[in-house]
């Protein structure tokens, strides 16, 4: 089953663009999601599993970003799916 995330991230930070960036980069690398990204948010689509596997380590990796930068972050998703023909 083929589900996609809506993601927002926002650094709580004057250099906000880097850990942006270095989201969406990890994002691309793996070939078996479909990332498309705006100036608003990035969407990723994907088989259940791996959508839901990527976001949860990514979420821990920015969170844990943002802790050792001692600084917070606001991660916004939103959920859609089951995506069909």
């Amino acid at each position: 089953m083929d589900i996609g995330v809506e993601i927002s991230l926002y650094p709580l930070t004057e250099q906000y663009l880097e850990p942006i960036r270095a989201l969406i980069g990890r994002l691309n690398a793996e070939p078996r999601l479909r990332v498309v990204t705006n100036s608003l948010s990035t969407q990723v689509f994907g088989e259940y599993d791996l959508v839901m596997q990527t976001f949860e380590r990514e979420l821990r990796a920015a969170l844990a970003a943002a802790l050792a930068g001692g600084h917070r972050m606001v991660w916004f998703a939103k959920f859609v799916g089951p995506l069909g023909d």
